[in-house]
């Protein structure tokens, strides 16, 4: 069998915001420390700041990673570069269109009030496309993925009527 397979990696677009964010939690975190040893009530807001700093900001440190494999797509979710989870599985058959998302055949789409889920990387100028696919718990949705020259085209030699390109 002629199986073929493309790799795509996706960093999401960092906000600054996170980064003086975690800081502000360690810095009070360290800031009750030394306020438990004076009062001894602040315990409570050591394990606060420090859980948030430690457990919930690297969550927001994301990649997205496509692959396609023989006429499926599967997208996960990269955290801090160290966990991973599985987003969403593609079947490419059960897929109505893939077109670039500013393309005037998604209007119609669009118009219905679709649920959109994007696993892009936010970035100004990024080379965004929109699957419209037939999910059988969400109905059909349309997914926003950044897939690159190499996915496109092997996506596009399978489904040449699916995939638009204007």
């Amino acid at each position: 069998m002629n199986d073929t397979y493309v790799e795509v990696l996706v960093p999401r677009k960092k906000n600054p915001l996170v980064g003086i964010g975690r800081i502000l939690m360690y810095v009070l975190a360290v800031v009750c420390l030394f306020l438990m040893f004076a009062k001894g009530v602040f315990f409570v807001g050591v394990i606060a700041f420090a859980g948030l700093a430690y457990f919930i900001f690297p969550r927001l440190d994301i990649e997205y990673e496509y692959l396609y494999l023989d006429r499926e797509l599967s997208i996960d979710k990269i955290m801090s570069k160290e966990k991973r989870a599985k987003v969403m599985d593609i079947d490419l058959e059960k897929m109505e269109i893939m077109a670039r998302s500013t393309s005037h055949e998604l209007d119609h789409h669009r118009s219905r009030g679709l649920k959109e889920l994007d696993y892009t990387s936010g970035e100004e100028g990024a080379e965004i496309y929109t699957i419209v696919y037939e999910s059988g718990r969400e109905g059909t949705v349309l997914v926003n993925i950044e897939p690159g020259e190499e996915m496109l085209r092997a996506i596009k030699n399978v489904y040449p009527r699916k995939v638009l390109d204007y």
